[in-house]
């Protein structure tokens, strides 16, 4: 596989855009990496301690580095999990109730491409093969802890595999998750999120809702909101909540989009942001992967508090 980023491709200077109603305050670093080391993290998920796991690109962003599966505790410290082997890419993470993490692996070699696991006190195994010339990125749980939703951003495609292990099933696939010749990434963030998956494509800027229904096949896809320049991985203000919170990784920003579609900036570079890459919330904290794709390359996972009265949040439509 050619050295290429997970994550949106774009690397530009920031476009700045004030946001005259910012609903997350007192944004920090929580922890600064090292983007020549390969530490340019990609994906995060939050531990019932409240301290994350984050995904590093290792080799796609420093020659000869492994990616690294990196748990960070509220003071920044860091420790490694997982440690990878040169030329894959991490990318994808999500956690199940018990503590299992699964996670993509972007490989050359068909022995290591797909979802792989690890459980609580356990070591890692593949448990979902996936084609080395796709590129695996965002990847959701659904709710009962039994299907896995992997994108494919060079394919367009969302794959379903089953948790226990198994093969992977082409669950979705079609224009609306297609990625274009001048934007070559599509489908990239996904959630399973109150009975629908739910996808970012990058290359058309949407935000899609996809039912699932009694059988387990895509519904009707819906789109939710378009506008979204650069989008990379997303995440809900709660699990009742449609309001999402909505990476945007060439504009150094993230967007809040409503369940109506309307969109607002709530952060921009001037709260440090450097190539966002993915979001998690738990609670009132919103965290920030940063990829640090453009100079001065400045990798690092914010933290910040995020008030919901400011964006005016009701329950969910």
């Amino acid at each position: 596989m050619a050295a290429v980023l997970v994550s949106a491709p774009y690397a530009s200077a920031a476009t700045e855009q004030a946001s005259p109603k910012p609903g997350v305050t007192g944004v920090r670093t929580l922890a600064a990496l090292d983007f020549t080391a390969g530490d340019s993290p990609e994906n995060i998920t939050v531990n019932p301690d409240s301290s994350v796991t984050v995904s590093t690109l290792g080799g796609h962003t420093a020659a000869g580095q492994r990616p690294t599966l990196v748990r960070i505790d509220l003071s920044g410290r860091r420790t490694v999990i997982v440690a990878g082997q040169q030329g894959d890419a991490f990318s994808g993470i999500t956690r199940d109730r018990d503590g299992t993490l699964y996670y993509n692996v972007a490989s050359d070699d068909a022995s290591r491409a797909g979802i792989w696991k690890l459980p609580p006190g356990g070591t890692t195994r593949r448990i979902v093969a996936l084609p080395t010339d796709g590129l695996p990125n965002g990847l959701a749980l659904d709710p009962a802890g039994r299907t896995l939703y992997a994108t494919d951003s060079t394919k367009g495609i969302v794959w379903a595999g089953p948790a226990s292990g198994g093969k992977a099933t082409l669950w979705l696939t079609g224009p609306a998750l297609a990625p274009d010749p001048s934007v070559p990434f599509g489908s990239n963030g996904v959630r399973f999120h109150r009975g629908a998956v739910w996808v970012s494509n990058t290359a058309k800027g949407t935000l899609l809702r996809i039912p699932v229904t009694a059988t387990g096949a895509p519904g009707r896809i819906h789109t939710v909101a378009g506008g979204l320049t650069g989008v990379d991985d997303f995440n809900f203000l709660s699990d009742r909540s449609d309001v999402v919170f909505a990476a945007l990784n060439g504009l150094n920003q993230v967007a809040v989009v409503h369940p109506d579609g309307t969109t607002e900036t709530a952060l921009t570079a001037s709260d440090g942001l450097a190539s966002p890459t993915s979001i998690a919330v738990r609670g009132n904290r919103l965290y920030i992967t940063n990829a640090g794709f453009a100079e001065p390359h400045d990798a690092k996972v914010q933290r910040g508090t995020i008030n919901p009265a400011v964006l005016n949040c009701g329950p969910a439509s």
